[in-house]
């Protein structure tokens, strides 16, 4: 009974298969059969017209505006150093990151006791070198009276010894008294000659208390050069930079403690090329001063300053190309130097040239005119200089012809295209409809309804678009485009 209940259950099934594979190949034949005979429809074919933006070339002057990026510099800056070293005992309030000094200002004090105290002991060397010399010169007065006193004793004995001769001439003295009269003027002789010398001795005694004097003077020079090297002064006004030392610190000499930055002496520093350089050199290969403007962009609010180029770079760095620049700015209010600015050079004049935007010239040069029956024609430019989004152009024949603002790969020589003027863009577009027939809409709805790969809410549009009979002709050949 078992196996009786078990082929009729496989008899079963196996009927139900065979039925259910009759019904789908029977629906699969019809639908094969709706599809064979249906007829196509061709649709007729037409051109497509391309909206595209236009621009007429207008050939004028125009001087034309080099773009470079640069960076502010200081022409005046100053590493301030401290000439000793020691302990930091006094800062000033404004020796900090910053800060505005004023020429001339005491910025900070090191300790100064050591060179207080060599500056004290210089002084009272050249005290003591005074003293010597003041004590030589009253030596030398001295000698000099003492001098005076023995030229007039040995004039007394030389009286005396004449005095003498005369009396033994006439019989009357004797020649002991003549020789004792000699040897006392020998001896006046020779107590001047001693006190000749002792003058001398003290005339070089003089001298050398007069060397001693100037080199307790040089000494004293030193200390008080020392002295004042404990004390950093502004040596002109600007602003403070670096700063690196903290009241009671310990520096060393030669140790650097800030940078002194002058903020009225600002210029910035530009990098050109060869061929941009070439511009701006006259032709007695002198550079040309032309006017600069330095913006930088400081939370939404561009800062701008004037200038004039007034040098260049005496050679070019190892690894580098093109010409390094420099402009002085006249005021330049908000700008520090390490500022990244934009710069912005006036280039000499050029005649005869037309500003487009760049999208309207391809690589080769070349752009695409309006031609007849707006049609496309291709012609040649002479690209002179490219400014941001614009190009400046030379294009001889063109003048008063419009070409393509916006070039696209769609569009090409002999493209028919509708132009869009400047003063047309802000209006609004005036599309194209197309009425459908009942089948037509049955068959877009069909594919809509049946595509998987469209966004569930541009089919929405769609669909509701085509309920309503208001289908763009440009969305119905996309579609049938696909269908195809």
């Amino acid at each position: 009974m078992r196996f009786i209940r078990r082929s009729l259950i496989g008899l079963f099934l196996l009927a139900v298969t065979f039925g259910l594979m009759s019904y789908a190949g029977n629906s699969v034949w019809q639908a094969l059969q709706s599809q064979w005979n249906e007829e196509t429809r061709s649709r007729p074919a037409r051109e497509r017209v391309f909206a595209a933006n236009v621009t007429t070339i207008a050939p004028e002057t125009i001087a034309p505006v080099l773009t470079t990026f640069g960076e502010v510099r200081s022409r005046r800056s100053l590493q301030l150093r401290a000439a000793s070293g020691g302990e930091v005992v006094w800062l000033s309030e404004d020796f900090e990151e910053g800060g505005t000094v004023t020429s001339g200002d005491l910025l900070l004090r090191i300790d100064p006791a050591e060179a207080q105290s060599a500056l004290d002991t210089a002084r009272a060397d050249k005290a003591e070198a005074e003293a010597d010399l003041r004590d030589a010169e009253r030596t030398l007065a001295l000698t000099q009276d003492e001098i005076l006193a023995a030229e007039d004793q040995a004039r007394l004995r030389a009286s005396a010894l004449t005095r003498q001769q005369d009396l033994l001439a006439r019989g009357v003295g004797s020649q002991a008294a003549v020789e004792t009269a000699e040897l006392a003027l020998s001896s006046a002789n020779q107590a001047l000659l001693s006190q000749r010398r002792a003058a001398a001795a003290t005339e070089a005694r003089i001298d050398q208390a007069k060397t001693a004097l100037q080199r307790r003077e040089i000494a004293l020079g030193e200390a008080e050069r020392r002295l004042a090297e404990t004390e950093v002064h502004a040596e002109f006004s600007g602003v403070l930079n670096n700063v690196g030392i903290v009241e009671g610190g310990l520096v060393s000499a030669n140790e650097t403690l800030a940078e002194l930055i002058d903020p009225a002496a600002l210029e910035v520093s530009f990098r050109l090329s060869t061929p941009q350089y070439a511009r701006f050199v006259s032709d007695s290969g002198k550079l040309v001063g032309a006017d600069v403007t330095a913006t930088i962009d400081i939370l939404g609010v561009n800062l701008e300053a004037k200038g004039r180029i007034s040098r260049e770079s005496a050679a070019v760095a190892e690894g580098q190309t093109g010409r390094l620049l420099f402009a002085r700015l006249d005021a330049a209010p908000g700008f520090r130097p390490g500022d990244f600015v934009t710069v912005k050079i006036s280039e000499p004049p050029l005649e005869r040239v037309a500003r487009v935007p760049a999208s309207a010239v391809d690589a080769a040069g070349t752009v695409l005119v309006v031609g007849e029956e707006d049609r496309l024609e291709v012609a040649e430019v002479q690209v002179l200089r490219r400014e941001a989004d614009d190009v400046l152009i030379r294009a001889r024949g063109l003048a008063g012809r419009e070409i393509i603002a916006e070039r696209s790969p769609l569009l090409g020589a002999g493209i028919r295209v509708r132009p869009v003027r400047p003063d047309q863009a802000s209006e609004p577009v005036q599309e194209e409809f197309v009425e459908l027939d009942p089948e037509r809409r049955a068959r877009l709805v069909s594919f809509i309804e049946g595509n998987q790969f469209m966004p569930a809410e541009a089919k929405a549009r769609v669909l509701a678009q085509l309920k309503e009979d208001k289908v763009p002709a440009r969305m119905i050949e996309r579609i049938e485009s696909r269908m195809n």
